[in-house]
């Protein structure tokens, strides 16, 4: 038996990968030819600034606000003294919270500033016929209270309910007025603030374009012009490389039936375009994950993503084109709406059935982390005209395999092996904050009864 297998000739697959996966996010963007590598996002001049996220550092059971970080708060955006902002984080007290506890009242002075370190919040105002409703939510990092420079009356117009148990950090109005008392620098800052608030500007926070409608006669019509942003962003075309290398002899005789460096390099060429994939969600420059704006983030009510959720998340913006989320949050949304008795329809894309949520493909993502049992689902609309995401790469290469993708020729060194380069470029660009929504905190590793 083992010497007629010796003699008879064995039937070979093509090599195989596991790390290759659908790469749903490459097919399902528009894809943009950049000239020059680089792409502006011109937008309308915007006063609203963008709500980012202060950053603490832990120790044992003490939490610290990171100073730079405070500057994510609207009226310290740009303010430059380091010194004052290491001196107003240290006027930060930290207080632990329960599940279930008020830490806010609606309709009490505004006296404090809460920032969330841990846990969750939420924010409850009144309803249409007075009941008590859930106006949103706030997580880590997320602050309250830096309204009360903007609230004529200084009075809290919603409560705070901990969803969780948690920490907070809590600052004292009287000891930010101190500071801003001693400082000039502070004062200028809050001024300006206050001022831009104060400018015309649309519900999203772009100046607003003066107009009359409705008007009879010979009315005199406000003059208007469009703004726009004085610095527009600009994303440059990031790369991935890696050196392939064959030897000679392996290329010269062992080609036969299949070609050894076609199988090398398509393997190197899905290796790079998971690697793309990767990059396009999680890279802290251009990464549509870290680049979403906080103002389009919202967070889980109860944990798992629930029907709700995702219909919150559908309803933030128009022509979501595609959910994106990872294998395990498809799971944990499947087991949320088994519970309820609810079963998803699905739809066609590509010959390839998908799960939807009304009528919006979820579309499977494995680069997106799932860090100690949670995770994040990501919704879109996309293309130029429609103002969403797009991909960028670059028009024609040189030795252009696929687009944005080439494999150049490096040469054989004394040793006989071939050397190719294998390059592939690539980036993305947010063309308005509301084109994408990220559902946070999305808990996959907890079943429920």
């Amino acid at each position: 038996m083992a010497a007629a297998k010796n003699l008879a000739s064995t039937t070979k697959s093509a090599p195989q990968m596991q790390e290759i996966s659908n790469r749903w996010l490459l097919r399902a963007l528009p894809w943009v030819d950049v000239s020059g590598g680089t792409y502006r996002v011109n937008r309308r001049l915007s006063y609203a600034v963008g709500r980012g996220r202060v950053a603490f550092v832990q120790t044992g059971r003490q939490v610290a606000v990171v100073p730079p970080t405070l500057r994510e708060v609207p009226v310290l955006r740009g303010f430059e003294d380091d010194e004052l902002l290491t001196e107003l984080a240290g006027r930060f007290v930290q207080r632990d919270f329960a599940a279930g506890e008020l830490l806010i009242e609606q309709g009490r002075e505004i006296d404090e500033v809460y920032l969330v370190a841990h846990g969750k919040v939420d924010k409850i105002g009144t309803g249409r016929y007075g009941d008590a409703t859930v106006l949103g939510t706030f997580a880590d990092g997320d602050h309250i209270g830096d309204e009360a420079l903007t609230v004529a009356d200084r009075r809290w117009p919603y409560s705070v309910k901990a969803a969780t148990a948690g920490t907070v950090m809590v600052l004292s109005w009287p000891a930010f007025q101190e500071l801003a008392d001693r400082s000039e620098a502070l004062r200028d800052q809050i001024l300006a603030h206050i001022a831009d608030s104060r400018l015309p500007q649309n519900r999203k926070g772009e100046a607003e374009i003066g107009m009359s409608a409705g008007h009879e006669g010979e009315h005199e019509l406000p003059g208007a012009f469009v703004d726009y942003e004085l610095k527009p962003r600009e994303y440059e075309l990031s790369v991935a490389q890696t050196v392939l290398r064959v030897h000679s002899r392996v290329a010269d005789l062992y080609n036969k039936p299949m070609d050894q460096t076609e199988h090398q390099l398509r393997l190197t060429v899905e290796a790079l375009r998971e690697r793309q994939e990767h990059e396009l969600i999680n890279n802290p420059e251009f990464g549509l994950l870290t680049n979403a704006e906080y103002g389009q983030r919202i967070q889980t009510h109860s944990g798992p993503p629930t029907p709700d959720d995702m219909d919150e998340l559908l309803c933030r913006r128009r022509s979501t084109k595609f959910y994106l989320a990872h294998p395990q949050a498809i799971a944990a949304f499947g087991r949320e709406c088994n519970r309820r008795g609810l079963y998803p329809e699905t739809v066609q894309v590509d010959g390839k059935t998908v799960q939807s949520w009304r009528g919006v493909p979820i579309f499977t993502c494995n680069k997106i982390p799932v860090v100690n049992g949670s995770t994040s689902i990501l919704a879109m609309r996309v293309g130029e005209d429609n103002q969403g995401v797009i991909g960028l790469r670059p028009g024609k290469l040189p030795d252009e395999v696929e687009p944005g993708l080439n494999v150049r020729f490096m040469g054989i060194d004394e040793k006989a092996v071939i050397s190719y380069l294998v390059s592939a470029y690539y980036s993305a660009a947010i063309l308005v904050p509301d084109a994408i929504g990220v559902l946070e905190n999305v808990d996959v590793a907890n079943w429920h009864d």
